[in-house]
């Protein structure tokens, strides 16, 4: 009766597959979605093998589909599809599952049953002709489908409908931990306004979105969501830019400032040039990022697919020998062994949600490749200037030479400096204007790029600038001038001389302004274990060496140029380290290349050209410490997941071979049991993301 039934259920799913060809409008599957909306990015060597292997499978599944309804669809369109289709099957499971435990109570209900658990296990067996037509080999696939078969023919349906419903459910919440990591920072992009009020003609002109150009002017209030990425041009403003950056406090923004499509204004009025719209936003551009890293696959999940599949001949050929001895039942539980599709689901969900608490923390996984990377990590290598210190640096002591006092120093110098923006001018306006000073309005400036800048004001002509200005311009140092660059040459500082009518008249010591978190994130780090911790600069000896010094640091290299870097880190490597290289600049980006993992701390504004595989949005290192310890806590989960799984098939076989009453029946409920372990494993980062969003909620009010 067995073989009958067995007989049946092949003659019915042949039927379901010519009545599908000749209709000619075939079921959406997955299988044959996925291609559709995946791109190779940052894979590892054995997926890309993997994925050649798959090449043929997914041609066949393409001739599957409606191409003129799919093929050109937009990614959100084939994503919503995948996502109906689980949710579909699951449903389907979810009552097969109903009907089967109704009717042992009201048997009339049997043939309806039956009905519905072959629906639900129809994609199944699909999958499994599928790969048979491509590898013609025995894969764990073959064993999920000869396990439901049996099940079914065995008149065991309940058991047959848990295993489909179980099935479903992993392929379901895959999808769903997939699409919460790619839309994290991108669902505020989802609430952008239809419309948006642009500045014409000193008028205020509502138009749509998607009318805008670059260089319109767009008015943003109080409350409003930014559309575009642009400078702003007039008024000031605090911006939340947490959806972008991970940081929690708001932004103070004015003129000149950066503003970023999908922030909200918190306060405040601006207006902003419209620099990039649309795709072109940074937001747009972080939800490509994202979409291509929720796509890899560490090589250790690759590794216990592919142990999955060689197993799979062994448990047969076990199965099938057992079958005269303990019967058809514990024969076929032997074949739940075989960790079925969880060896797939849980890493991924893993791997998803790993990612999710990545981008809460503000950090960008550009290349998927660093999460694993970065457990291998025992040297890092700090890029000093913009990395280890800040953008911006300080005022230190005020050197006079003459009658002016300080007050009157830094007035000269933040009045000339008042036009320029670079990192030097800022530090002194801002310094003067924590002073209360008045500066006076200074039309014009010449400014001598590299050198310095004079400005005229009262009948004096005044200078501010370098050594090498004030040498340029034959004004002479006097000699408590002379000390003080010496010493600041030894400190590692710089000095910004003031002269009025050819008369040196004193200086301003520019210090670099060393980030706060710095020695917290070393502390971190040594904890973690990493073996060596270096400072690479482009300056002199005796400023990198107090630094590391004070600091704590392994070691320094000074004077090192942007194409000795490289050449830097190839050595380690060759020394057998594996080197994370931290930095900010553009002349980092030849040693990131070659670096193992590289991370840069520039932020939003450079994501489009940034080389680094991880980016701290916030432009701080806060968060470096995060990405080793959730990378680390990534690969734990994922080796805990396939021990769990390899455990789980040894006590299956033991007792299905030792006890043999324990049939296809108690074997499933033990996988469903097994499988609830496993998702609440792999989902355990999620709860920790709740609680930290009610902590962030909690901590609002």
């Amino acid at each position: 009766m067995l073989f009958v039934n067995i007989g049946i259920i092949f003659g019915v799913y042949v039927g379901a597959r010519v009545f599908e060809h000749y209709r000619g409008k075939p079921l959406i599957n997955k299988m044959a979605l996925q291609p559709l909306i995946e791109t190779p990015f940052s894979h590892t060597e054995e997926e890309v093998e993997r994925k050649n292997l798959n090449r043929k499978e997914e041609e066949v599944e393409r001739k599957n589909l409606n191409r003129k309804t799919v093929k050109h669809a937009p990614k959100e369109i084939v994503a919503h599809e995948i996502e109906k289709y689980h949710d579909h099957y699951f449903k389907v499971s979810s009552i097969a599952m109903g009907l089967a435990a109704i009717s042992y109570i009201y048997p009339p209900l049997t043939i309806l049953s039956i009905g519905v658990i072959g629906y639900a296990i129809f994609p199944i067996v699909r999958q499994t002709e599928n790969s048979l037509l491509k590898e013609w080999r025995i894969n764990n696939e073959l064993l999920t489908s000869i396990a439901n078969i049996m099940t079914l023919a065995m008149g065991q349906y309940f058991a047959c409908a848990l295993q489909s419903w179980t099935f479903h459910l992993g392929d379901k919440m895959v999808t769903k931990s997939k699409d919460v990591s790619t839309q994290m920072l991108t669902n505020v992009f989802d609430q952008q306004p239809n419309k948006v009020w642009v500045l014409k003609d000193l008028m205020e002109i509502e138009v749509p979105l998607e009318a805008l150009r670059i260089d319109d002017i767009v008015v943003v209030r109080t409350g409003e969501v930014i559309p575009i990425d642009g400078f702003i041009t007039e008024g000031m403003a605090r911006i939340d830019q947490h959806a972008l950056t991970g940081e929690s406090v708001p932004a103070e923004k004015g003129i000149g400032d950066k503003a970023f499509a999908a922030t909200i204004i918190i306060s405040g009025r601006i207006c902003i040039k419209v620099e990039k719209t649309g795709l072109e936003t940074t937001v747009a551009k972080l939800s490509e990022i994202l979409n291509h890293t929720a796509d890899f696959k560490t090589s250790l999940q690759l590794k216990g697919e592919k142990l999955s599949d060689q197993v799979a001949p062994p448990l047969l050929s076990l199965s099938l020998l057992s079958l005269p001895i303990l019967g058809a039942s514990s024969a076929t539980a032997i074949l739940f062994s075989a960790p079925i599709n969880t060896i797939k689901i849980f890493p991924s969900l893993q791997t998803f949600n790993h990612l999710t608490l990545v981008s809460n923390k503000g950090i960008l996984v550009k290349d998927g490749r660093a999460l694993e990377e970065l457990t291998k990590i025992d040297t890092i290598l700090f890029d000093k200037t913009g990395t280890l210190t800040k953008g911006e640096p300080q005022i230190g002591q005020i050197i006079l030479c003459s009658d002016e006092g300080e007050n009157e120093i830094l007035t000269y110098a933040a009045s000339a400096e008042r036009r320029l923006m670079h990192p030097i001018a800022r530090a002194i306006i801002k310094k003067a204007e924590e002073q209360h000073l008045k500066l006076p309005e200074i039309e014009e400036a010449d400014y001598k790029i590299g050198y310095g800048v004079t400005v005229n004001f009262n009948n004096q002509v005044i200078k501010v600038g370098s050594v090498r200005f004030m040498t340029l311009e034959g004004i002479a140092l006097p000699p408590k001038i002379e000390e003080a660059k010496a010493r600041s040459q030894e400190e590692g500082f710089s000095l910004v001389m003031v002269a009025v009518n050819h008369q040196m008249k004193g200086a301003i010591e520019i210090q670099p302004q060393v980030r706060p978190e710095v020695k917290q994130i070393i502390s971190q780090l040594r904890q973690h274990g990493i073996q060596q911790i270096s400072i690479v600069s482009g300056d002199t000896k005796p400023p990198t060496q107090k630094l590391a010094t004070a600091l704590g640091m392994d070691n320094y290299f000074y004077e090192v140029l942007p194409q000795d870097k490289a050449a830097l880190v190839e050595k380690l490597q060759k020394e057998g380290r594996r080197v994370c290289f931290v930095g900010d600049g553009i002349n980092d980006a030849i040693a990131m290349k070659k670096a193992n993992v590289s991370i840069s701390l520039r932020g939003a504004t450079s994501i489009a050209t940034d080389v680094a595989q991880v980016v701290l949005m916030d432009g701080s290192l806060s968060h470096l410490y995060d990405i080793f310890d959730i990378s680390t806590k990534l690969n734990t989960r994922l080796q805990h997941s396939l021990l769990f799984w390899a455990g789980y098939g040894v006590i299956n076989i033991t007792t299905a071979l030792l006890l043999h009453q324990v049939g296809i029946f108690k074997s499933t409920l033990f996988y469903s049991a097994a499988f609830g372990i496993g998702m609440g494993h792999a989902m355990y980062p999620l709860r920790q993301l709740e609680y930290k969003k009610d902590g962030q909620m909690l901590k609002k009010s």
